[in-house]
């Protein structure tokens, strides 16, 4: 393990035993936290202000969202396509499908400081080969592939406060790349960011905080690591089960840190002893994030 200041401690949030909970999204707008069951394809929704969590079943796995400008919206990454969701009424209304004829998925993805969504997919072979991409949905709802390399499991993707730089990651490599982010959208420089030097984990979901922090959760690892910008180490959360997937600040002033779980490849004995495994839990680390942007694009 890398040397870092004490270690905060995460607790139990919601017992939710998603299979594989992922996603974590904070909407400024409602003071409601989403995220998703993959697995289950169910979206969830959690609103602190009253305790209540609900769901909503979708047509397959629900691998990752947006909120959109407009917030009667979500902007859904399915496993096969993208689409929009229609909070009132569970309308869907696809717009693109993602890699058809191959063997992958939608994985990760989030939205840049212009509003457009960038994701990444992952091979569905085992074991998996880097034979996914990263795309961009526009604001005009064209998809394109972004010049990085292929991944076996995209995940990680993150950008700066200033919108300049991105942050992405292959899990099974260990390590988080970074590149250069241009408002027109090019791509340049792209280079080691930081590789993981605990024994056990792999980089998962991230977020930025508002100093330029990058808060990456470690599948396997049963934590969540802050990475200065320059990729060195400087605080971390431990989580009280084996897999946190994804991490997103929310909160009133955006200080409190929510992370999503999983409980897929735990065997029986596994989940008898890591009996929270898929639940949501929450850190205040003394950090505060951003609030996270949305899709600029608009339903057709």
């Amino acid at each position: 393990m890398s040397a870092s200041p004490r270690a905060q401690h995460a607790a139990l949030l919601l017992d939710t035993k998603c299979t594989l909970g992922e996603g974590a999204t904070w909407c400024a707008a409602t003071g409601r936290f989403y995220w998703t069951d993959i697995q289950n394809a169910r979206l969830w929704r959690y609103g602190p202000s009253d305790g209540r969590s609900t769901f909503w079943r979708m047509p397959e796995r629900l691998a990752t969202f947006a909120l959109c400008a407009n917030p009667h919206y979500l902007l859904l990454g399915l496993a096969t396509h993208l689409a929009f969701f229609d909070l009132a009424t569970g309308e869907i209304r696809r717009i693109v499908d993602v890699e058809p004829g191959m063997n992958t998925r939608v994985n990760d993805g989030r939205c840049d400081r212009q509003g457009r969504f960038v994701f990444g997919t992952k091979d569905e072979s085992s074991p998996v080969k880097p034979v996914g991409g990263f795309y961009r949905l526009n604001h005009d709802l064209s998809l394109e592939r972004l010049p990085l390399p292929a991944p076996a499991i995209s995940n990680s993707i993150a950008f700066s406060p200033d919108g300049a730089t991105m942050y992405y990651c292959d899990s099974p490599t260990r390590d988080i790349r970074v590149c250069d982010y241009r408002p027109d959208g090019s791509i340049a420089n792209d280079r080691l960011f930081t590789t993981l030097t605990d024994a056990t984990g792999e980089p998962d979901g991230s977020t930025v905080d508002r100093d330029g922090g990058l808060w990456n959760a470690q599948w396997g690892g049963r934590r969540v690591v802050r990475y200065g910008p320059d990729g060195v180490e400087t605080a971390r959360v431990e989580v009280p089960t084996a897999q946190p997937s994804c991490v997103a600040f929310g909160g009133a002033q955006l200080g409190t840190l929510y992370i999503t779980s999983a409980r897929t490849d735990l065997d029986a004995a596994a989940l008898a002893d890591d009996t929270r495994a898929g639940g949501v839990f929450i850190a205040t680390p003394g950090y505060r994030g951003l609030p996270e942007p949305v899709f600029q694009g608009a339903p057709v």
